[in-house]
């Protein structure tokens, strides 16, 4: 774990060469959001080759980079692609940015991707805001040793999601005329999409959406 806050520590060194600024917030925008970026008063844009320790994203609809600046007045920082379970990474490495993103400074991590719906309450393209969460994966970034200092040993993970953001997010929604609706996603290792069979078990488990 020692050797895990230094590899954060120069991941962080490297991205304060660029930008020395302090984040507020941390975006991991994920497939069909990458176009977010560009609305973001750039101060610097980092591909992830040059980032210690940083994944290569190996899926052609991310771009890899971090790209961090103001977006409405606010300072941010925000992940231009992610990493996945399926393209061979560890857990470890899938969630290294966030670790580095939180080393940053952010206070606030808001995380987005492209689901599968399940719920037949559900049109197509509907946002889906995220209440609670299943972990299907088979493994998870905390398994090893611990290091007190990164967070604790075992996390309380009965509100996964903060419920004043949930509120802002709903509240904001309606005054932009957005349709939303709130379920559970349920997290699977991909890359193949599920069977018939596994789709009903899934909604049988309480998940709304499933992803990868």
């Amino acid at each position: 774990m020692r050797h895990l806050k230094e590899q954060v520590s120069a991941a962080v060194a490297a991205i304060h060469q660029k930008d020395p600024a302090v984040p507020k917030v941390g975006m991991i925008l994920g497939t069909g959001l990458g176009g977010l970026a560009e609305q973001i008063e750039t101060s610097s844009v980092i591909p992830y080759e040059n980032i210690p320790q940083f994944p290569r994203s190996t899926v052609e609809s991310h771009a890899g980079q971090l790209v961090s600046g103001r977006l409405c007045g606010v300072p941010v920082v925000a992940m231009e692609g992610r990493f996945h379970f399926y393209e061979g990474y560890s857990m470890q490495e899938v969630t290294f940015p966030v670790r580095v993103m939180k080393a940053l400074g952010i206070e606030i991590l808001i995380t987005t991707n492209a689901a599968g719906g399940m719920n037949p309450q559900y049109n197509l393209a509907d946002v889906v805001i995220l209440d609670d969460t299943i972990n299907l994966m088979g493994d998870n970034p905390l398994r090893g040793l611990n290091d007190d200092d990164l967070g604790p040993r075992f996390p309380d993970m009965c509100a996964p999601f903060d419920a004043e953001l949930i509120t802002l997010a709903r509240r904001t929604a309606a005054e932009l005329d957005v349709a939303t609706q709130t379920g559970v996603l349920v997290a699977v290792t991909g890359p193949n999409l599920e069977t018939r069979a596994e789709y009903r078990m899934l909604r049988m488990l309480g998940a709304d959406v499933v992803s990868m």
